[in-house]
Order: structure tokens, then sequence, then C-alpha cells
């Protein structure tokens, strides 16, 4: 009998295929965490890292014979992040291109759709002022196409500074020196710091006095000015006219007050921030470099990580815009706010319940918070410093623009005696409206006696003093930024690269935070200005501005834009080309000889400033600190003096010239042993390692 055969049951395991989800692409790794938290598991969302794709480095990449045909390539080094991209992207459902919401975002979606084959007509571009859950689900509602003429903008403005620097900066090199560049908004601007330094090297002080007094009214005094004869203004030029007032003066007996004019003064609140205007007040209140504000800004636009609950959150909307208008929820949300902290009487606005008629998104709005609830303390903890700084001035500057005005009583005193008139004026808070908010903008009271025309006051003192006429000051970077904005140059977030360059360039330097032209910079703008009028022409340069404005609503196409700007300038480079001769920049003297090799030592400019270097170089490459001594012996060895140097980023601190033999070193600027008496501090301390 056979056996009976047995078969061996074989289990078979269901192979479940993965689900492929919808891809989101955006800028950064920050952006994509955020996202991502808000969009759930059906979706993946990663980062291209910022462009690309862009014109080579090393040519032109813009052929100028065939319509400005630009030749882009994959940018180098970007390889490994196009191939995981194209990797996730064909095995996505779908493919959404989030970058920022402006050109520039404009023009990335715009390549990545080129470099990883994605149908042009369909749908997939999404944008957002603010990164927050409903804002974000609510624009994946509504995806739409590229916007070409956002990208033709954005391309015409590419390749109108390609065209500029690609021409001029061979110029430069043929007659300067290698390594130099010039730009549309970049000359303008080098050309307004060397018309100030100019304006200052012109001025010529001239005298005046003033005459300050104090007056007595029972017990209380209060400070006045000197104004004038007989109801009239008088400037006081000399210390003869000073005389004249004094002769007719009599201190021992009463002055009369003739007039007292008392109103009440209304001070409106400021609109939310720009772009511009957060980078000029971040320098002024925050003393933040533009580059700075850019990059805390941009991290609190992006998310930051709340904790537990929260997770990664977008504190502020967009910040490169130059729109002051705000959404109905926004306005509604700090009525709200304003409502529930100070009641009523400080809001410009009635909170309305329900759902608004206008839409959550607004893609020109102010910087702002995107929850005026989470205020700057209730988040401190989750912040760094700049952070904190940063976001407390764009949230109060936001809450402060929709709040009543402040209201202050404000009081005119003129006393006169023998027909010589001083005025007195005071100010008191009666209201304090937006200031509640906005601190930085509140003012201190200067109140006045209460005087009636009638009284009499006395004479306490009088102080003459002598001045003379200032300059004008040279300029800030948020005084720059606000020129530059004033005359129509360039657009939000061209400043912050724009001032990058033309210091890494060597063509300003910065003393005590104020813009100051070297010899070099002013030898560029000069050839820029003679070769290239239209260049450093704020009118010209404005007018390229309108133009990139019109293609990107639309109005004009960008082809013949470029041509338009292109074709003179042809000529005007082929003419400095053949006349320019070679400029020849003679090395300052250190005024001593190199330690190896015994040749004169010539001052240097390098990255991080200038230092000493033999002139025999490259044959002999000894180069030295140069370092300033303050006058005070080192406090740690006594046999060094103490020299003030400068960190890499630029800060100044002290140290022991005999370093490394002794390394005292302090941030703060050490004090002689007088200096310390007088103050009752050590007279040197090495606060800083």
């Amino acid at each position: 009998m056979a056996a009976a055969s047995t078969k061996k049951k074989t289990s078979r395991k269901k192979t479940s295929k993965k689900t492929p989800k919808k891809l989101v692409i955006v800028e950064s790794p920050s952006k994509a965490k955020t996202i991502e938290k808000y969009l759930g598991s059906t979706y993946q969302v990663v980062a291209s890292i910022g462009h690309v794709r862009d014109l080579p480095k090393s040519t032109l990449g813009v052929d100028v014979d065939h319509d400005y045909q630009p030749k882009y390539i994959n940018i180098r080094g970007k390889g490994p992040v196009i191939k995981d991209l194209k990797k996730a992207a064909k095995a996505a459902k779908k493919v959404y291109l989030a970058s920022d919401p402006d050109r520039e975002g404009e023009a990335i979606a715009w390549h990545l759709q080129h470099i990883l084959e994605l149908d042009e007509t369909e749908a997939n571009r999404v944008v957002f002022n603010e990164i927050t859950k409903d804002t974000v689900k609510n624009a994946f509602q509504e995806p739409r196409t590229i916007n070409q003429n956002l990208v033709d903008a954005q391309q015409a403005r590419r390749i109108i500074d390609r065209l500029v620097g690609y021409s001029i900066s061979p110029v430069l090199w043929k007659t300067v020196k290698r390594g130099l560049s010039a730009g549309r908004v970049q000359s303008v601007a080098l050309g307004l710091i060397i018309a100030r330094e100019r304006e200052i090297q012109a001025f010529r002080p001239e005298e005046y006095w003033t005459l300050d007094s104090e007056f007595k009214a029972g017990r209380a005094k209060f400070k006045s000015s000197f104004y004038g004869f007989d109801g009239k203004k008088q400037n006081l030029p000399d210390n003869e006219a000073v005389q004249g007032v004094l002769k007719d003066l009599d201190r021992s007996q009463p002055f009369d007050v003739t007039s007292v004019k008392a109103k009440e003064r209304k001070r409106q609140p400021q609109p939310p921030f720009t772009t511009s205007t957060m980078q000029q007040t971040a320098n002024t209140q925050l003393k933040f470099r533009t580059r700075k504000t850019m990059m805390t800004a941009q991290q609190l636009y992006e998310g930051i990580n709340l904790g537990k609950g929260l997770g990664q959150v977008g504190l502020i909307t967009y910040m490169r815009t130059d729109s002051t208008r705000l959404s109905s929820l926004a306005k509604n949300a700090a009525a709200e706010y304003i409502h529930q902290e100070w009641g009523a009487e400080y809001s410009r606005h009635k909170p309305v319940a329900g759902k608004q008629a206008e839409g959550a998104q607004d893609a020109h709005e102010a910087i702002r918070p995107t929850d005026v609830f989470k205020t700057p303390e209730s988040i401190k903890d989750k912040l760094t410093n700049d952070q904190y700084k940063l976001y407390s001035l764009i949230w109060s500057r936001f809450v402060a623009s929709l709040m009543t005005p402040e209201i202050l009583d404000t009081m005119a005193v003129t006393v006169e005696q023998n027909g010589v008139l001083f005025h007195a004026n005071g100010s008191q808070t009666k209201f304090p409206g937006f200031t509640k908010a906005y601190q930085a903008a509140k003012q201190k009271d200067n109140k006045l006696p209460a005087l009636k025309e009638g009284d009499q006051v006395s004479l306490e003192k009088i102080d003459p003093e002598q001045h003379f006429t200032m300059p004008p000051a040279r300029y800030s970077e948020a005084a720059l930024i606000k020129a530059l904005e004033e005359n129509g140059v360039g657009r939000p977030s061209t400043y912050a690269p724009t001032l990058d360059t033309i210091q890494r360039r060597n063509y300003v330097r910065v003393d005590a935070r104020k813009f100051v032209p070297t010899e070099l910079g002013e030898i560029v703008q000069t050839i820029v200005e003679d070769k290239f009028p239209d260049i450093t022409d704020t009118k010209f340069t404005a007018s390229v501005e309108s133009s990139l404005d019109e293609i990107e609503v639309g109005e004009k196409k960008w082809v013949p834009v470029v041509d338009e700007f292109y074709r003179p300038f042809e000529k005007e480079v082929q003419s400095a080309e053949e006349t320019l001769e070679k400029i020849t920049m003679h090395d300052e003297l250190a005024g001593h000889d190199c330690t190896v090799c015994g040749a004169p030592m010539i001052v240097k400019m390098g990255r991080y400033g200038k230092f000493y270097a033999c002139a025999r170089f490259p044959d002999c490459r000894n180069t030295e600190a140069i370092v300033q001594e303050i006058g005070i012996p080192c406090p740690k060895c006594k046999k060094g003096q103490v020299v003030e140097r400068k960190t890499k980023r630029g800060r100044k601190f002290y140290g022991c010239s005999r370093y490394p033999e002794c390394d005292f070193v302090s941030w703060e600027k050490p004090k002689n042993e007088q200096e310390a008496a007088k103050t009752d501090e050590p007279a040197a301390n090495s606060t800083a390692s």
C-alpha cells in the first residue's frame, strides 16, 4: 500500500502596497517641519534648500543675441538634493510647490517644475502668507498654476543684474584690480554713501549761540530758551549778540508771563511693519544689522518649537512685503486682545463675533504676529534672545497700530522782560493710548507749573552756550535703507545682500555703526559714475524697478524691458574698455620693516580689516595684526601694553600686546588708575577669555 502523500501547507503573507503620499516642496527644512505637522500623514514635506537652478558662475549665461535667453544650470553641490527630489516626485501621488509668496519664491517653484518635469498646466502652486494650521490647510484647497508674470519679473531682474555685473566687473579688474564688482542697487547705495561723505568734507561749520534759562514760579522751577525780541524770533550768531540780550535783562526784577497756550494733542500710532521699516527700526532700537534682522525674521516665520502640545509654530507672517494692509481676521483678533487686556477705550475696532466676510489670507499683508494671543512674554522661554527681541518689536508695533491715539496735554508759555522773550514748552500724557502696547514710542513727560497770563516768575539762572553747526550725519544701515526706499531703488529683499556686498568688497567700512567709504570704494564709484552714468542714477534705477513691477502685473513683457536697458549699456561698456587706463593703487607703508626678511611692511586690506604684510609677498608671507595701544599697562603681566583688537565678526576687545605669552583679554575697556579711582572700580579686569 502506497504511503499517503501529505502536502505541506504554506501560509501566504498578504502584501499591502504603500499608498503614495502627496509631496510638498518648500525651501527650508524648518519650514518643511512646521508644514508637515499641519498637513498630516498623507503628505510628505521636503526642502529644496533654496534655489536648485541658476545662471552659471563661470560665464555670462545670457544669450544677448537671441532675446536674452538664460542658460540655467543645476547649482553645483545640489546634485544629491535634486536626485532625492526627483525620486520623491516620481513616487508621489501629486506634487505641490509651496515656496515663498514672492517673485523669488515663484521662480524657485518654476525651476523645480522644470527639473521635475511637472505638467505646466497643472494647478500645483500653493502660497500662504503665514504658517498656521488653518492658513496652510486653506491654501492647499486652492492651488493654482505658476504665475509666469512673477517668474518673468524675477528673471528680468536676475538677467539685468547679471548683464551689469558681468560687464562692468572685467572693466574694473582691468583698470583697478581683480575681485571687484558693481551692480545697479549696489552702485546707487555706494554713491549715496560717497555723496554724503563729500558733503561732510565740504561742510564749513557756522557759529551760533543759545541762551537756556531756568525760571521759578513759587516752589516750581521750569526751563526755557531765548526766543527773540518784541514778538519776533531772533538768532544769536555770536557772543556779541548774546551780550546784547544780557544787557537788556535785570535779573533782580521779575519776568512777566505774557502768553499761556494750553491744548490737547493726539499722537497717532504708526502702521505695522513693512520689510524696510522693520529693518530700520530693528537697527535703531535693537542695534541689529540688516542681515541679522532678516535671518531672525525668517526663523520666526518658518516656525519655532513651542514645546509639548504646540510643537513647531510659525510666529509671524511673511517678512518680505511692502504693504501695511491687514486681514480682517487679524484686526478682529487684535481688537479682542486689546479689549480684554486694556479695555474698549484703547481699541480702534470693536471685535466682531462669528466668521469674517473677508478671507483669513492676504498675500500682501504687513508683517504681524500670526496669533496675537501668543504674547512675547508668554513664549519668551522658547525663543532665543534675538528672536524674543524681534518678535516683541513686531508684536508691539502690530497691536499698537490698531489702538487709539495717545492724548497729550501741551502747554506753551512765553516769559518777557524789557521786550526780551523766552519760550517754554511742556507736555504731559493725559491718556496713554497705543503706548500701552508700544512702550518704545512713549515720550517722557515735561510738565510745566500751572501758569496763567499776568503771573510773574523769577530768573534763577541763565546759561549762554556757544555751538557750531554740524555736518550731515553719515548713513547708518537704517538711514541708508530709508534713502534707498525713498528713491525707489531696490526692493525689500535686496537691501540686506546689497549692504553686505559693499562691505565684503571693502568699498565701505563701518565706524560707530555708520558707513564710511574707503579709497577703493571711491575709485570704483568714480569709474562707474564716469563711464556708466545710468547705473548710478537713482531715477534711472528706480525706473528699472518700476518696469519690473509692470512685468509682474502683466503690463510689460520682460524681453523688451531688458533690451531697452542693455543696448545703450552695451555701448557704454565698449567705450569704457577702449578708453580706461590702468589705475595704480599705492600701498600704504607701515613704518617698520619685516622681521623675517627685512623688506618694508605695508598695510593691506583683508576679509576682516587691515593688517600688515611684507612688501615681498608672495616670496615672503610674513603678516602682522594691526593693534592700537590704549596707554594702559597689562594688569595681569605688568610687562605688556593693553591693545585694542577685533574678532573676525568685527567685535572690539582688549588684550595684552605680549599674547600668547600673556593671555589677558577683556570685552570692556580697562581703566587706568585715575579713571578707576573716580568710579571706585578696579583698574582693569579680565572679564572675557
